[in-house]
């Protein structure tokens, strides 16, 4: 994806935030067929897809990534709206918001961060309900924070702040320059 870097502040908005939506619309729904089609207790029902090593299994995780801290869900509600607020904010500040791979990264991770946050402040828990293999269960909104997150980190470090075009020089007019080496001077 190409640097916009005469984008309009508004177009800088708009593709992440619409992709945050989608992704927040995506995740939601999917979590609830998850506790329909697999609830409504957590390892209630399990549906096999590929073998042992990719099931789809309705679990609550009141703790953070993988599951850890499971007895502290109301410090990462805030601690998660408190980063979803300061990535915002890096966006507009310090990132190079007119790139296009950086608007779809922060897309993917607002709209993946967003959708967990409502989980815990509606439930308390996040619904969880992707297994691979030995890997912790997740879901959508995990998977875009760490698509979106790769993104910004890849963007970052291999590409970095890319400069801005430099502008073309104005036009030059040798005319004026002609007549007035051709004149004699007196």
């Amino acid at each position: 994806m190409s640097a916009l870097p005469d984008t309009p502040p508004i177009r800088r908005w708009f593709f992440p935030a619409a992709l945050a939506l989608a992704v927040l619309g995506v995740d939601q729904a999917s979590k609830r067929w998850a506790v329909a089609a697999l609830g409504p207790d957590p390892r209630d029902r399990a549906i096999a897809l590929i073998g042992d090593w990719l099931t789809l299994v309705y679990t609550r995780n009141t703790g953070i990534a993988f599951g850890l801290f499971q007895s502290l869900p109301g410090l990462f509600t805030i601690t998660s709206i408190l980063i979803t607020i300061s990535a915002v904010y890096a966006y507009a500040v310090y990132l190079p918001n007119h790139s296009a791979w950086v608007q779809t990264a922060m897309g993917l991770i607002v709209g993946g961060a967003v959708g967990n946050i409502l989980d815990r402040l509606r439930f308390g828990y996040v619904i969880d309900f992707i297994s691979v293999g030995w890997w912790p269960v997740f879901n959508l909104a995990d998977s875009a924070v760490t698509i979106g997150v790769t993104m910004l980190a890849g963007y970052l470090i291999f590409i970095g702040d890319e400069p801005a075009p430099t502008p073309l020089p104005p036009p030059r007019d040798d005319r004026l320059l002609s007549d007035l080496l051709s004149r004699d001077l007196e």
